[in-house]
């Protein structure tokens, strides 16, 4: 609804999402005034923040409010219209039941699949093709994090520059491998997500090693015969056999003597695996052979009007186009858990879904919280009300695509196709990390609020859901959402050009978060105890 607001210059706008909703969202940029006059004579009761929802009719205590036709809360108390409604207005509703779900009832038909798009990517020795050709380095624990940072550092500044082909050299850090209760249930998440990481696209199936020696994570449980493909030439003089074909460079080592002496024995390894990174070449490939990841962090109200529907209409596009998109972060699609088993292509699948919102109730059972705690003070300063608005506006990056699959956290894809459920935590680390085992290869990441977000081991995407924050932060955004709730460009439009963006920076053009090298540490989700 568009206005003149009693003569000035200001025009409020507010956007309903769906008819029978009976809250709108104001979208001006600094809110709107008590005393603004809406299009349909409703004046608002007080001053009301952009993002925020005003009460489009008056609601009487314990009445339901609905935002996307969807019952976001109850109101505390009479509420009258043209009212600001936020968190300490509404009563949050009960978890919706398990039981009785709709089961793979509404599942969509196949849309046309889109033919002729491809990219220039990196293609691996098992199939999988990379859209950056990276040289990362593996541990088994948290003590030899230092030297794998010192070595990378001279990696960097020594070899590096000998291998033009090759993008970076990095380490994957984590604070696992000892003092955990490595046989316990739950443990086996953590320790098969670094497995996976290991052999995410990018790395184009170089495996190397750096163990400590006396950790509990000890190398051939963290990679046992069968569970990786490994290179089998020669890895290097001072290789520990014991390993195998395994690369481990292993600091405790007798042959180690001092500190330079480990630095050069990764120095060795590491010129191996450069050679054979240069070697490569991109070459033209299907854009079926893209693994996305779709995530929102720092979420506001615009998320879920402007740049999750947008990545909602670009996944469909890659659905179609024969790639795989994940969409992950339980507690931010568990009230809308109908709508997704619905959507489920088989019951199975369906099943499996229902299965992991159990397992993570009774997760954050034994932690002493609840769904709730998932709302931040930014979501809230943004809009968000509570958990349950906040899970429909996540929801709608999941485009309308069947689901084809659920993954578990740590899992790795194993030739699925489409859209998957990657059953992770909310947190942004967390989830980053977890889409990357499961063999992401690009990354897409809404914000309204702001985040600098970034991965060292893909590129990653970011999107604004505010023209404002894109004028602001015009050097870490790589994609205006805000123009659909200015009115310059349409869902559709703007979601054709997310499609066309994410070719491009899979064929190697660089994001923001590459071009500042902005990178945040992983962050691996471990379920079982700590001794």
């Amino acid at each position: 609804m568009d206005q003149p607001n009693n003569g000035s210059q200001i025009s409020p706008v507010i956007i309903q999402m769906h008819p029978a909703d009976n809250v709108a969202v104001v979208a001006n940029d600094g809110g709107l005034a008590s005393g603004t006059k809406l299009s349909d004579g409703l004046v608002l009761q007080e001053r009301i923040p952009q993002g925020h929802k005003v009460a489009l009719a008056n609601l009487a205590a314990g009445q339901p409010v609905r935002r996307y036709n969807v019952i976001i809360g109850y109101a505390k108390d009479d509420i009258a219209a043209g009212s600001w409604i936020h968190e300490n207005r509404l009563r949050l509703p009960e978890p919706p039941s398990l039981d009785d779900l709709p089961i793979a009832t509404a599942t969509p038909a196949c849309a046309p699949p889109l033919e002729g798009y491809t990219f220039e990517g990196f293609r691996n020795p098992d199939g999988s093709v990379g859209t950056r050709n990276i040289l990362a380095i593996s541990s088994t624990v948290q003590c030899v994090a230092g030297v794998i940072e010192f070595a990378v550092k001279r990696i960097k500044d020594k070899l590096l520059p000998n291998f033009p082909n090759v993008d970076d050299v990095i380490s994957l850090e984590h604070t696992y491998g000892c003092g955990v209760a490595i046989d316990a249930p739950g443990s086996e998440v953590p320790i098969r997500t670094l497995r996976h990481l290991a052999q995410n696209p990018n790395f184009g199936g170089e495996v190397m090693l750096v163990s400590l020696g006396c950790e509990k994570l000890q190398p051939e449980r963290l990679m046992p015969a069968g569970s990786i493909e490994i290179h089998r030439e020669q890895l290097g003089t001072i290789n520990d056999t014991r390993w195998g074909d395994l690369d481990v460079v292993c600091l405790q080592d007798k042959e180690h003597i001092g500190f330079d002496s480990m630095i050069e024995h990764i120095m060795l390894q590491a010129e191996q695996h450069l050679r054979r990174l240069n070697a490569r070449k991109r070459e033209t490939v299907p854009a079926s052979e893209l693994v996305v990841g779709m995530q929102c962090g720092g979420s506001d109200a615009f998320s879920g009007i402007t740049a999750n529907p947008v990545l909602g209409f670009a996944s469909d596009l890659l659905v179609r186009a024969g790639a795989t998109v994940m969409f992950s972060e339980v507690t931010e699609v568990r009230d809308g858990i109908a709508q997704l088993t619905s959507r489920a292509t088989t019951p199975r699948v369906a099943q499996k879904l229902i299965e992991h919102m159990q397992w993570f109730d009774e997760y954050l059972a034994r932690g002493g919280v609840d769904r709730s705690a998932n709302t931040s003070p930014g979501n809230k300063r943004g809009g968000l009300s509570n958990i349950v608005e906040k899970a429909m506006g996540s929801i709608s990056k999941s485009g309308t695509a069947p689901i084809a699959g659920v993954l578990g956290p740590g899992d790795r894809l194993n030739g699925q196709r489409g859209l998957i459920f990657n059953a992770s935590p909310a947190s942004d680390f967390i989830c980053g990390t977890l889409q990357l085992a499961a063999g992401m290869n690009l990354h897409i990441f809404t914000t309204g609020r702001g985040t600098p977000y970034g991965l060292a081991q893909c590129p990653v995407i970011k999107v604004a859901t505010r023209s404002d924050l894109a004028r602001r932060w015009h050097d870490l955004m790589d994609v205006n959402a805000g123009l659909v709730a200015d009115g310059q460009q349409t869902i559709e439009s703007l979601g054709w050009e997310l499609f066309h963006l994410i070719l491009e920076v899979a064929s190697g053009k660089q994001t923001w978060a590459e071009h500042w090298k902005l990178h945040n540490s992983l962050a691996l989700f471990n379920p079982a105890p700590v001794t």
